[in-house]
């Protein structure tokens, strides 16, 4: 355990853990992903994929023995046992820190299917790490202003074709199919922004699961439904590497994805497309009214 050592110590031993970690792992990936553009045979590429994603678990298992050296941290998780590896599923989080993608992996690496997040299209250029999302085949999106597609219609339903043509690919393995709503991590000047009427959250972006409901819908076993509180405030990525993190909380809730959401043209049904709206705000209230109750809880704890 290195939780006795100074945290800037602390931070560089798993910084360079993380990145020799990150180097070994990502040349078999690389290997495997090129065998399976010259090899276009279904069953050669889903035993590829198979391949592929346990390469991935490794790496997110060693990057847990990282966590656990520096700081073991005081999990205070609820709701594991309703998941499995079988399915696969749609995933949802409020996003408050680089941390919640490290730490969602932590708990749910071997109990869900790989997470495949959808991602900026500028993070394809991050050294190396951006070559394995592209390798693992996690969706890049490109998100156009109201502005650019009037001038720009042609580009109009973009994102929804490369959530299709992602989605397309995951039908031949379990997958989870990961979503931060709020497109976004959380900052108090974001949320003035936005005049969000959530205290804690900023606004659920409604569109991308509606997407990936009209393309996998009926693959898909559930949404799982995460809320992440970190009781000390929220961290940066250094505070995970060097230890400082003692706590994190974390609720999963496994909802029912209702059979009329399913295989709904999300960008031409309007009526479909406000209800779909509202039912993403109605989690969105209940997951506000959830953190609030965390942070009473936390603050009563403090009192004297």
């Amino acid at each position: 355990m290195l939780h006795a050592l100074p945290p800037l110590l602390r931070g560089i031993i798993a910084s360079l853990i993380l990145a020799l970690n990150t180097l070994f792992w990502c040349w078999p990936l690389f290997a495997l992903a090129l065998l399976k553009l010259i090899l276009p045979f279904p069953p050669v590429q889903r035993s590829l994929r198979f391949a592929m994603h346990w390469i991935a678990e490794a790496w997110i298992a060693i990057n847990s023995f990282w966590m656990r050296l520096v700081q073991p941290i005081d999990w205070d998780v609820e709701g594991l046992e309703q998941l499995d590896l079988r399915h696969s599923w749609l995933v949802t989080s409020n996003h408050q820190s680089w941390v919640d993608i490290l730490a969602l992996q932590y708990q749910f690496n071997r109990r869900l299917p790989l997470l495949k997040f959808f991602l900026k299209q500028e993070l394809i250029w991050v050294p190396v790490i951006g070559l394995c999302w592209w390798a693992l085949e996690f969706p890049f999106m490109k998100r156009y202003s109201k502005a650019y597609l009037e001038k720009h219609p042609e580009k109009q339903g973009q994102d929804l074709a490369t959530t299709r043509k992602a989605c397309e690919r995951y039908k031949t393995n379990p997958v989870s199919v990961f979503n931060f709503l709020e497109g976004t991590r959380f900052t108090p000047e974001k949320h003035e922004q936005q005049n969000s009427p959530f205290k804690h959250l900023l606004k659920p972006k409604a569109g991308g699961i509606a997407f990936v409901l009209d393309a996998m819908g009926e693959q898909l076993q559930g949404l799982v439904n995460v809320t992440l509180y970190y009781p000390a405030g929220r961290p940066k990525l250094w505070d995970l590497l060097s230890g400082q993190i003692k706590r994190i909380v974390m609720r999963i809730e496994v909802l029912p994805i209702p059979e009329h959401f399913i295989g709904q043209s999300y960008d031409q049904n309007t009526e479909y497309r406000a209800e779909f709206q509202y039912w993403v705000n109605q989690l969105w209230h209940e997951k506000d009214q959830q953190l609030a109750q965390l942070i009473d809880a936390q603050q009563a704890k403090k009192s004297p």
